[in-house]
C-alpha cells in the first residue's frame, strides 16, 4: 500500500515567497531542482547532508525543505526526525530513487509530509509543492 500525501498543509502563502532548502548530496540533483525551481520559489539553498540540513534549518527560515534520503554524514530519516521534533510545522518532502512501499512508509514514519520518487518528475515536483501552498 503506497501512501502519497498523508499529510496536506494548505497554506495561505504563495510558493513564491517560499524558501526552500534542498538536502541533496549529489550536487547534479541539486542543481537540476534548482532549475525546476527558478522563477516559482523565492529562494532555494543546499545542504549536502543530513546534519547540514538540521544545521541550516536551526540556523535560517525554510517554509520547505526537499529531502534526500539517502546521503552521508546523517541521513535523511534521521534529520527529518530531528527537524520535525522542533518544527512540526515545517514542511519536509522525501525524495529518492528506493521508492518502495517500505522506503515510503519509512520516510512518512521519519516525518516527512510527502514523498516524490526520483527521477524528479517536474510535474509531480511542483504538483507537490502546491498542495502546501498556491501558485500565484
Amino acid at each position: 500500500m503506497e501512501l502519497v500525501g498523508q499529510i496536506t498543509h494548505t497554506s495561505d502563502k504563495f510558493i513564491s515567497d517560499f524558501t526552500v532548502l534542498v538536502a541533496e548530496d549529489e550536487l547534479i540533483n541539486f542543481t537540476f531542482l534548482k532549475i525546476l525551481l527558478k522563477n516559482k520559489v523565492k529562494s532555494v539553498e543546499h545542504a549536502t547532508n543530513g546534519r547540514e540540513a538540521v544545521e541550516m534549518a536551526f540556523a535560517n527560515h525554510y517554509d520547505l525543505i526537499l529531502m534526500d534520503i539517502k546521503m552521508p554524514v546523517m541521513n535523511g530519516l534521521e534529520a527529518t526526525k530531528i527537524l520535525k521534533g522542533t518544527f512540526p510545522e515545517l514542511i519536509v518532502i522525501a525524495q529518492s530513487a528506493y521508492s518502495l512501499p517500505e522506503d515510503v512508509e519509512r520516510a512518512y514514519r521519519a516525518g516527512c509530509d510527502d514523498f516524490i520518487p526520483k527521477p524528479i518528475n517536474k510535474e509531480i515536483l511542483l504538483e507537490t509543492i502546491i498542495k502546501y501552498g498556491k501558485m500565484n
